[in-house]
């Protein structure tokens, strides 16, 4: 393996030589240099005839200095511009060979290198990360017999069915053309004006418009392959796969009105999040799962499985949890990993192959086509992040930064003067052969009858949704239709909103200006070429189907951890130190992470006389940072606090968003001092030993905190609390 040189300073000036990782290198290991490796002096200094004269052309040094500066931007990516990055590995459970015949997925004590990236879809690189909008979950699969790369979403399905209408798409949703406005947002007219006018999108508005939008965090958001792939064994049998990612922290999402404010507290929020938790050994987790699907069923639906709006509800195909995926390091170089890498739904291994989904269809040609672009060139593979661990041998030459240095004469197939090779392999070799599929027909512009049920699965999610996320999805689409200027959009967007449901339309309609439309009859749905088929025979119809799902729901998620969840601690001068570390610890064990909030940074006093260091003060944080929150006692400390609005403030916006408060000793007075209202709190003259109520746990008995411990983790385990009747009216 040939190997990058390392150099480093040694007694008497010298340069040692170390062989060191590959296309890695250590700048602190080493005296600077140019690019050609020569030693320099100076880089303060540009070259000039005297100290006050005019700069020499011949300043080589300083030529590729600036030149190298000038081209250090590349076009961002048209989509997913805004991402984060991480390094991993994926271990299969259990030999799935009587599924496929990838390599990757046979072996339990293998484990294969991947390259996870996550990102936003619609804003441009210094776009915030917690806008409302679809995030991308695109992993590259290092295996053995090269590169898979599983290029999916945070949402399951899409705004469209055919990718000849993905440019009309992006066009509607990025800022619109003449000003340039609004930035990573889908809420104005040309938008809506799109998806008024195209039906198809109208299951994938309802998951916008949801608190999937809105992700707590990279680490806690499903990732789905959207489309329908196959899987194929050795024998040469296919079946239909959907992939699955189940994060194992659970789903949770943050509310509309925190993300908003994390906009400009913390634009990076969902990037530093996971930075953080690699960092501090905090693994993000998740499991890949599959939906199996025979081909004898690929008609069995009361959807079309080539149709990349409708999904497959778990109920009807279950979710087989078959390995997990572990992120363990983070990027040592953004701009040569995470921006570099170039993801492609058309890089597959033996054993996995496409559908004829015709959105999948017309991305395989897209990614290679923009990485030319936006790569400069065909070599993009040889970029380190890109390049696989699998050998490379093929005829391709030249082109803008050709890496590779082939040797001999022979750079044709076929030939004898090189041996005849590189041989030709054979699928027992692992070579990729397509499934032969049968396909024939008439070549036209058209759509299968079968795709135009735009909106069974949409009424499908709306009632799997519980009665919280149903009103976080009228309130988005007042958001969203509220910034709509066009009237007559607006009218359209409810009209198709009322093809879903009644009640879910008539109260955006209320929030935006619209006049509440008519309830309607049943929708008629377009049947399956099979169930047509059943039908004209006099047969009843076999669709499979349901109207709920609990999948779709985030209400039964994951809540049984605290793990890496964020707590902040409200404290000044004369905190009660011995109540802080005793709640700290058992935070802390459970795997939280507690930060000290204070009104400055540094140190301030315990009431013990002991000095307490400072974690953030509260100019620089924001309670929409954290997940939870906790006040001790301390009367000097607490008395401090309920003069300082922004410690209030604090804590008003963590109860209107729903978020675990505890209080001890005279904490309790600081919740006291807040707006929040409609929950029982620990009386001074009755002083009960334990309250929790709508998440906010309280005790004026310290002797024993042990038990207000293990309440306040119960309720932070619970995420959010929403019966809280009195939230909407906190001034926050």
């Amino acid at each position: 393996m040939s190997v990058r040189q390392k150099n480093e300073p040694v007694d008497g000036g010298q340069r040692k030589v170390e062989s060191l990782e590959p296309n890695r290198e250590d700048p602190t290991a080493g005296y600077l240099s140019t690019e050609q490796g020569q030693l320099v002096d100076d880089t303060d200094n540009s070259l000039k005839v005297g100290p006050r004269g005019p700069t020499l052309l011949e300043d080589h040094h300083l030529r590729e200095k600036i030149t190298h500066f000038d081209h250090e931007r590349i076009p961002e990516r048209v989509v997913h511009a805004r991402g984060t990055g991480a390094h991993g590995f994926f271990q299969v459970y259990a030999p799935m060979a009587e599924y496929t015949r990838a390599a990757f997925l046979q072996d339990p004590a293998v484990k294969t290198p991947v390259f996870v990236r996550f990102s936003t879809v619609v804003g441009s690189r210094g776009s915030a990360d917690t806008a409302r909008d679809v995030r991308g979950f695109a992993t590259k699969f290092y295996t053995e017999e090269g590169n898979f790369d599983l290029v999916g979403n945070n949402i399951p399905v899409f705004f469209i069915q055919d990718g000849i209408k993905f440019p009309d798409l992006v066009h509607a949703i990025k800022p619109e053309h003449d000003r340039e406005i609004p930035q990573a947002s889908s809420a104005h007219d040309t938008f809506w004006d799109f998806a008024s006018l195209m039906p198809e999108s109208t299951h994938m508005l309802l998951w916008i418009l949801s608190d999937r939008a809105i992700p707590r965090s990279f680490r806690m958001m499903e990732g789905f392959g959207v489309h329908t792939f196959r899987l194929v064994n050795a024998a040469g049998k296919a079946r239909f796969v959907k992939f699955h990612w189940k994060p194992l922290l659970g789903v949770h999402s943050l509310v509309w009105d925190e993300a908003q404010k994390l906009a400009g507290k913390d634009p990076d929020f969902h990037r530093r999040d996971l930075w953080e938790a690699i960092d501090k050994g905090d693994f993000p987790e998740y499991e890949l799962g599959l939906q199996i699907i025979e081909e004898s069923d690929e008609h069995a639906f009361d959807f079309d499985l080539l149709d990349a709006t409708k999904l497959v509800p778990e109920e009807l195909v279950p979710v087989q949890r078959i390995g997990k995926l572990t992120l363990t390091r983070n990027t040592d170089d953004f701009f040569a990993e995470t921006e570099q890498v170039a993801y492609h739904t058309g890089n597959i291994v033996s054993g996995i192959d496409f559908s004829d989904d015709p959105l999948l269809q017309v991305r395989n040609f897209s990614y290679i086509d923009t990485q030319l672009t936006r790569l400069g060139g065909p070599n993009f593979t040889e970029i380190p992040i890109n390049r696989p661990l699998a050998p490379v041998h093929n005829m391709n030459q030249d082109g803008f930064m050709q890496q590779r240095i082939k040797v001999g004469r022979v750079n044709y197939t076929p030939n004898s003067l090189g041996g005849g090779c590189p041989a030709m392999a054979t699928m027992a070799q692992g070579a990729l052969v397509h499934y032969p599929e049968h396909v024939e027909g008439t070549k036209l512009r058209a759509r299968s009858p079968s795709f135009k049920d735009h909106y069974t699965q949409a009424t499908l999610f709306w009632n799997s949704q519980s009665d919280v996320e149903k009103e976080h999805i009228i309130r988005a689409g007042r958001f969203e239709l509220g910034k709509v200027a066009s009237l007559d959009v607006r009218q359209r967007m409810i009209d198709g909103f009322n093809k879903v449901d009644h009640e879910l339309a008539s109260r955006i309609a209320e929030g935006v200006g619209v006049a509440p439309p008519p309830k309607l009859g049943a929708v008629l749905r377009a049947p399956t070429p099979q169930a047509a088929a059943g039908v004209a025979k006099g047969k009843a119809s076999s669709r499979r189907s349901v109207d709920r799902s609990e999948a779709l729901s985030m209400a039964k998620t994951v809540k049984n951890t605290i793990k890496s969840r964020r707590v902040a601690i409200l404290a000044a001068a004369g905190v009660a130190g011995g109540e802080l570390r005793v709640v700290r610890a058992a935070l802390e064990a459970g795997g939280a992470h507690v930060q000290v909030i204070a009104p400055h940074l540094g140190e301030i006093k315990t009431a013990e006389g002991d000095m307490l260091k400072v974690d953030a003060s509260l100019l620089t944080t924001a309670s929409v940072m954290y997940d939870a929150v906790f006040i001790p006692g301390g009367a000097a400390s607490v008395a401090a606090m309920e003069e300082n609005g922004g410690f209030i403030h604090f804590i008003n916006e963590a109860f209107k968003h729903h978020k675990p408060i505890g209080a001890s000793g005279e904490g309790v007075d600081l919740l006291l001092a807040s707006d929040i209202q409609g929950v029982d709190l620990a009386d001074p003259q009755s002083a009960p030993p334990l309250l929790t109520d709508q998440g906010v746990v309280t005790t004026r008995d310290v002797s024993d905190l042990d038990p207000f411990a293990q309440a306040l983790i119960a309720s932070i385990m619970a995420h959010r609390h929403w019966d809280r009747p009195g939230a909407e009216a906190v001034p926050a």
